[in-house]
């Protein structure tokens, strides 16, 4: 079968603020030096995953934009926007009608677009074992991460290590635990960190929506019949903005009992706030992460990113500071899950030239 890749690019990243913006959100920003997280997430699927079957499912707003920032990789058709943001589920089961309607079924890969991977390799070998599995087998398929600390900011896949194979059955999804208790899975063997990868057929995933999800099947079907008609775009901005908003893994996933996953090792991170930069950036001697322009005295265990002016630290520990054109953030490491009330304040005092 044919294998299509769909990434998801619709989110905010809003704790990047300020460097990531609802015109410039993570995804399309340049974290690592190379290139963007979303070119960086194409081209590793390079010899698993033909450019003209990959398909971006982003926000309306940004569409365009993420048209320039892929630079040709990926066809203006190919990139669906979403007239409002609906979670999941609708972009997983859009993108799946997508494929049906005007291409034919196949095997349908779906990656969030903000992901950091450090051996290329070893994902290519998962995703390619994933990949046979959902062609074998007609289920859905999930790439779990072996955990390599106890996470508290993960979901967890517990599953039996002692089946003996390379896709076993998810026995259990695991909301983000406590502590002792991500300890206990960690220890245990039988876990597996959930990175929101799948694999499965499109025409497998548009059954379990029927099932499971009928009222968004039933609005994935009136945006299908009005596919390669002139009527598509008309019932898509009259349709999307209705549908359900619920996540594919509490609407499909959770409820599913016919799920496999294949866990691997490939130095994968979500990269989901400032302090994640360690993955990404070598500290230095003083245990500093530093990009741009820098003069740092007596600094120790802080991230500093300047986009442009120069940036001095004198006598300070444990901090993120970023720099851009019109904003600068300063904040304890162990408080960076809070930018976002960051941009919450600024959206609440009608500040949207820093949105």
């Amino acid at each position: 079968m044919k294998h299509y890749g769909v990434i998801m690019a619709g989110g905010g990243g809003t704790r990047f603020w300020p460097l990531s913006r609802q015109a410039m959100p993570k995804q399309m920003l340049n974290l690592s030096g190379k290139d963007r997280m979303i070119n960086e997430t194409i081209d590793r699927l390079d010899g698993v995953i033909e450019k003209s079957d990959m398909f971006i499912v982003t926000n309306e707003k940004q569409a365009g934009k993420m048209l320039e920032c892929v630079d040709g990789r990926i066809a203006k058709d190919h990139i669906l926007a979403e007239p409002s943001a609906r979670n999941t589920a609708a972009c997983i089961g859009y993108a799946a009608m997508e494929i049906v309607k005007k291409y034919g079924d196949g095997i349908m890969c779906i990656f969030p677009s903000d992901h950091f991977v450090k051996k290329e390799a070893a994902f290519k070998e998962i995703l390619g074992e994933a990949i046979k599995a959902a062609e074998e087998q007609d289920k859905l398929i999930t790439i779990g991460i072996a955990p390599t600390f106890p996470s508290t900011g993960y979901g967890y896949i517990k599953f039996d290590k002692k089946e003996d194979a390379i896709a076993r059955k998810v026995e259990e999804f695991k909301e983000k635990p406590d502590l002792e208790t991500a300890k206990a899975y960690v220890e245990s063997g039988n876990y597996a960190w959930n990175s929101g990868m799948f694999v499965w057929k499109a025409s497998t995933i548009l059954k379990k929506f029927e099932r499971l999800l009928p009222d968004i099947y039933e609005c994935l079907v009136k945006i299908g019949d009005a596919m390669n008609t002139p009527e598509e775009e008309n019932v898509i901005q009259e349709i999307y903005p209705v549908i359900p908003k619920i996540s594919i893994d509490y609407g499909i996933m959770e409820r599913s009992s016919d799920v496999l996953v294949l866990s691997g090792d490939f130095g994968w991170n979500d990269v989901g706030s400032w302090d994640m930069m360690k993955v990404i950036y070598d500290a230095d001697q003083n245990g500093n992460i530093i990009v741009g322009d820098q003069v740092n005295i007596d600094t120790t265990n802080t991230i500093s990113f300047s986009t442009g002016k120069m940036i001095a630290t004198i006598g300070v520990d444990n901090l993120v500071v970023v720099e851009t054109e019109d904003a600068v953030l300063v904040c304890s490491k162990d408080r960076v899950q809070d930018v976002k009330k960051v941009v919450d304040t600024l959206q609440e005092q009608g500040r949207t030239g820093l949105l």
